[in-house]
This record gives C-alpha cells, structure tokens and sequence, in this order.
C-alpha cells in the first residue's frame, strides 16, 4: 500500500461510516419484521426486505465510488448538480407518478424516482459553494436573498407537487446561515411565526390580534425613550397583523381537507382515532405495547397485522418500538445522536468554509428528518410523510441519503486539502 492510499485509509472517518452501516442493518431488519409472513423474506427480493437489500447494495457502492472521486469534484460539479435536480423537480409536475396525493415521483419501469430526495444534498451543495465562494455577508440584504434564492427555488417547486414534508426539510437549511452570521432576530422572527400560526388556529383572529395590541402597548410602554425600537415594535405589529390574515386565508382556501386534518389532530382541535387519527393512534399502541424490552424479533402483533399502514416507510419505528421495546428505541435514538453530534464535529474542523457549511447542511436535513419522523410515530408531530434516514423502506432516499453523507465524509478525508 503506497503512502497515497495509506493516508487515505486513514483520513477516512470510519465512526461515521460504522454508524452508517449499523442504521443500514436495523433499518433492513425491521423492514422485514414490518413485511414477514411466517416464512423467509429478508433475502426474498419480490418483498420490501429484499428490495431494500438491493439498495443498501447500491447504497454502499456509490459511497465508495464517492470515496474514490476528487474532492474538488463536488465543488466544480455543485452548480450542475443543481441544475439537474431543479429540472428533475420541474419534470416530475409534468410526468410525475401520483401517489398518495403527492406527484412527487417518476416512474422508470418498475422504480420510482423521487427528485426532491436527491435535490436536498445538490442544493446543500451549492449553497456551500455559494456561501465560501462570495465570500457573503449575511447581515447584508444584497448577499442574503440570492442565498434565500437557493433555498427558495426547490421549497417552491415541492410545494407544487404538493410534498409539505419534503419542503420543511429544505427550509431546515436555514439554520445552516446562522452558522454563517446570520442575524439572530430572524430566529426570532421565525419563533413568532410560529406561535401566530399556532395561536390564530385555536383561537379565533380577534383574540390574537387584542393579544397583539396589548403586546405592542406593553412593549411601546417599557421602550418609550427609544424612538428606533418603537418603529421596529410597530413595523413589527402590523407585518404581525398581515400574518395572521394569511394564515387564516391558507387554512380556509388553499390548504386540502387532509392537510388541515393533520394540523388539527396534531394541535388537539379535533380528535379521531378512528379515521384521520388512525395512523398516528395504531402507532402509538404499537410503540406503547413493546414495554421496556420489546415482544421479540417477528413477534410484534401490530406489526404482523397490518394494524399500522405504512410501516416499512413513515412508520418504520413503531416496529422497532414494538418489538425492541424502550431499550431498542433508545439505542437507535441514540445512534442518531451520536451521528448528528460526528456530523457537527467534522464541520467545525473543516478548514474550508465550502466544507465547513456543507457539514452543517447535512445535519440539518438528517436531524430534521430524524425528529420529524420520530415525532410524528409517537403523535408530536403532524403526519408529514417523510422516511426516516438509513432506516425507511426507499431507494431513492436510501441513495441520496447515503449520497449525502458520504460526500462529507470525502470531504472531511481531504480536509488538509484546498477544498
């Protein structure tokens, strides 16, 4: 072995490549355990379980092809990368496959592709390209929106599919730019968004906007003496105002029924166990019968009896919920954890801001998808539809996932280098 490939050997972070494969193998596991029917299914490759071994095959090849490639590479290439999986987002509104509500995939023979899945780490990309190439400073407007501009473009592309789940991961990048100095206040701005969205739905407008007056009165009140707060306070009042008009508009005349459905369970306005509830409430009695240790390995009744729909993909943890019990459940969590935790640790020791950004993008977008799949399984979260990472029933998130990751880790590999 010559000294090239020795400090290649070496650079590589294997952590996170063990942990990759460790969710690799629980995912295809309980992948079976959500498909087995009393006989051999995990090499079967006419059910899910099977299939799912073909792409962790495929998976795990193009992470090494990855390795193998310049780093400089993803760097040249980010732009067209982009440009691909923009197109791909545009072609799947023309030509898509419908499923579920959602024109999100495109058929090729017996595959589906989903675009938005690969888009998330070509637009990571090229925001780190962006970000170190024009060297942007984020507190400047001039630099700011053609950043939104990158993050703007596939949210509204996905939107017209319409795959909310997908687009709340693009919007997760955001936090990628207070990393990069960003302003705090548009966290908080964001926070108060929320809230409103939250406080015009339970209540009705006019006791959200009396709660604004006295707000605004309060504040105008502690800061008299500070003429330039006072303008932002009511600057910031009446973009308020214009907010919770929206949010009402949305809710009544654009959002679907099913939409609305989900956001009403989630938020306790309605209750329906039986019907729009019936996913979220199977799952939790899946997760809740596991007890400490779980049924055993095949032996969850939920599981066996299709009790919760969707349970090689969005609800792939209530199995391991219910057969593993709390203590699986603590140990997958606590797997993610320890990703995410590498994946932060290898940005903050990149040398290069491309790297570095990058890095982040990719904790974001895992851990979004890690706490929105998860919250939505134990009823915290709106049912959004979007798989858990390493771990769902799916080649083309498996792939890009693993696409995802595997670039930081060549990239953190070359970390001595120029990119």
């Amino acid at each position: 072995m010559n000294n090239q490939n020795r400090s290649f050997f070496f650079n590589v972070d294997w952590l996170t490549i063990i942990l990759f494969l460790c969710l690799l193998t629980i995912g295809w596991l309980n992948i079976n355990a959500a498909v087995y029917q009393d006989g051999p299914s995990l090499i079967n490759f006419s059910s899910n379980s099977g299939k799912q071994l073909l792409f962790i095959i495929v998976a795990i090849s193009t992470g090494i092809v990855i390795l193998l490639l310049d780093s400089r590479f993803f760097f040249t290439f980010s732009p067209i990368f982009y440009g691909i999986t923009m197109l791909l987002l545009m072609v799947v509104l023309l030509v898509g496959r419908n499923v579920g509500g959602n024109q999100a995939w495109i058929p090729i023979g017996s595959f589906r592709l989903q675009p938005s899945e690969f888009a998330k780490w070509a637009t990571a990309l090229l925001l780190a390209r962006h970000l170190s190439v024009m060297n942007t400073k984020l507190s400047d407007l001039k630099t700011l929106i053609p950043t939104l501009a990158i993050l703007g473009f596939p949210v509204l592309l996905i939107i017209l599919q319409p795959d909310v789940g997908s687009a709340l991961v693009f919007t997760s990048l955001i936090f990628v730019l207070y990393r990069e100095g960003l302003s705090p206040y548009y966290l908080v701005a964001g926070l108060m968004m929320i809230l409103l969205f939250i406080f015009t739905l339970l209540y009705t407008k006019f006791y959200v906007i009396i709660g604004l007056v006295i707000l605004l009165a309060a504040l105008i009140y502690l800061f008299r003496k500070n003429r330039k707060l006072i303008f932002v306070f009511i600057s910031g009042f009446i973009l308020s105002l214009l907010f919770v008009f929206s949010v009402d508009f949305v809710y009544r005349n654009i959002l679907k029924p099913h939409q609305k459905i989900r956001i009403d369970l989630i938020l306790g306005i309605v209750k329906d166990p039986r019907g729009a509830g019936y996913n979220v409430n199977q799952s939790k009695i899946a997760i809740g019968s596991g007890g400490l240790w779980g049924k055993g390995y095949l032996q969850g009744t939920q599981t066996k009896f299709n009790f919760v729909p969707e349970q090689s993909t969005d609800f792939i943890f209530c199995t391991v919920g219910e057969e593993w019990g709390f203590a699986g459940s603590f140990v997958v969590i606590a797997l993610y954890l320890i990703l995410l935790l590498r994946i932060i640790h290898l940005a903050e020791r990149q040398r290069s801001s491309f790297s570095r950004v990058y890095g982040y993008a990719v904790a974001c977008i895992i851990f979004c998808h890690f706490f929105v799949n998860i919250g939505m399984t134990i009823g915290l979260m709106p049912v959004i539809g979007i798989p858990l990472p390493f771990v769902s029933y799916g080649g083309s998130s498996l792939v890009s996932f693993t696409i995802l990751l595997f670039i930081l880790v060549k990239l953190d590999s070359n970390r001595m280098g120029i990119v």
